[in-house]
This record gives structure tokens, sequence and C-alpha cells, in this order.
């Protein structure tokens, strides 16, 4: 157990570990816009808009923010719903945003090419595939043995972050990918979605009515904000099934609005042509 009179939630650390992933990530993005994107446009083509552009830089932001002191930190040794509120942005806002500020002529090069790198991300970004993978490892990253070995390992951690940043990519790309062809039809969007929502409520409700403490992590006898280490769990399932699931079924609303609207202009249109 650490000492508590040292424990101090604000310290600032360092993570150069995340400062490289984001300056890497920034980098590529501006190598492909400013190297790339000149030698494969057609000069009457637009490389970038400037609602990708600022897409873009919100999605660095989120990302810096999610991965960085204090957050990381915070969710790391002390509160483990912070540490469900900083994988909500990795996995559900972080990667729709990156994938909303990709040109379609990057996208094409990137996947619809016939290399091995882009066979992969078609074959893994199947509906079935990307749901099951990212779940999966979702539900393992809750598993208390899973999550003190993370605690453990500032690598492990580091490299869970990855793989889920990666596989929350490869799930939304058949709501938000840039290249239509690899987008599920809007019911399919819809119903994929819910079904995105509707899993994760398994380990929420565990967590919400779990009785004791299930992370032998955070139960150091520091109390966060006078925070117990049951209420936090309980905040972390909720977190999970309500602020999760509700981000979710926005976009579902939103995907059912705009269905009704082009089944609505649709209807127009044949009942003027006949």
């Amino acid at each position: 157990m650490r000492v508590l009179s040292s424990i101090n939630p604000w310290a600032w650390k360092a993570h150069p570990e995340v400062w490289l992933l984001v300056i890497a990530i920034f980098l590529l993005g501006f190598w492909a816009i400013k190297i790339i994107g000149p030698k494969v446009v057609t000069s009457d083509q637009q490389i970038v808009t400037f609602k990708q552009k600022i897409t873009f830089i919100v999605a660095i932001i989120l990302l810096l923010i999610s991965a960085d002191w204090p957050l990381h930190d915070i969710a790391e040794d002390h509160l483990y719903s912070a540490h469900m509120l900083q994988h909500l942005l990795i996995t559900f806002v972080v990667p729709p945003l990156f994938l909303l500020s990709i040109p379609i002529w990057l996208a094409r090069l990137l996947v619809v090419s016939d290399t091995l790198t882009a066979r992969i991300i078609r074959k893994l970004s199947h509906p079935v595939a990307a749901g099951l993978t990212f779940n999966a490892l979702v539900a393992l990253t809750h598993w208390s043995g899973f999550v003190q070995f993370s605690a453990d390992s500032g690598a492990f951690h580091y490299l869970i972050h990855v793989l889920l940043f990666t596989t929350a990519i490869l799930m939304w790309i058949p709501v938000v990918s840039p290249i239509p062809e690899l987008r599920l039809s809007l019911p399919g969007q819809m119903f994929y979605l819910f079904l995105m929502s509707i899993i994760p409520t398994i380990p929420a409700a565990w967590l919400t009515f779990a009785e004791g403490n299930v992370y032998k992590h955070y139960d150091d006898g520091y109390l966060m904000w006078g925070v117990s280490v049951q209420s936090d769990q309980q905040a972390a399932g909720l977190i999970m099934k309500l602020i999760g699931g509700f981000y979710l079924w926005l976009i579902i609303v939103f995907k059912f609005y705009v269905f009704a609207q082009e089944h609505t202009r649709n209807q127009n249109i044949r009942t003027i042509s006949t």
C-alpha cells in the first residue's frame, strides 16, 4: 500500500510516450496533406476541407487530454471512474473524429489499394470482426487481474491504450468511414450502434452492482475527493452504461433523422415523377 502522506494526485508527471504518439500523428497528417496530397489530387479537387482540419485538431487535443496528465494519472492511480471516462474518450470520441478528418483520397490510398496492409484493414474493419474484436478487448480490460497487471506495468498499460484506440477505429469504420463503400446502410448503422450500446452494459452492470472492491489497486486507503472505492466502482459502471450508451443513442437518433429525411425526399421524387 502506498504511503498516504506522500500521495499528491495533482503532482505533474511527464508522459513522453504520449507526446511522441501525438506528435507522430500530427506529423503524419501534415505530411499526407502537404506532401502526398499535391501528388495524387488533381488541381480541380480540394486536398482537405476546413472542416476536416478543425476535426483533426480537435481529435489531437482530445487524444492528448485523455492520455496525458492529469486525467491519465488520476485514472491510473486513484479513480476507476476517471479510468472509464478516459477509455470513453479514447474509444468513442477520438476515433470517429479522426475518421471524419481523413480526406477520401487519403482513405482510398490506405484502404482500397491492393497492398497487404489495405487488405488486412478491410478484413478487420468488417462489422462482425470489428465489433467482436473491440468488445472482446473492452471486456478483457475489465477483468480484475488484467487491471492489476496494467497498473503494475506502464508499458503494458500504454500498449493496451494503443490497442483500444486501434480496435475502436476499426469498430467505427462501418459508421463513419471516409469511403462510402465501407459504411453500412443507415438502417445497418443504427442496428450496429444499437449492438455496440447493448454489449457494454454487461460489465457496466457488474461494476454497478458488485459487492466489495473489484479492483484492489484502487483500494489503497486514499479517497480522492472523499469518494469511496465502492462509490467509485458504481460511478464507473454508470459512466459506461449511461454516458457511453446515451452518446451512442444520440448518434442513432441522428442517423434515424437522416434516414427519415432521405426516405421522405425519395418519396417526394417518386411522387413528382409519376
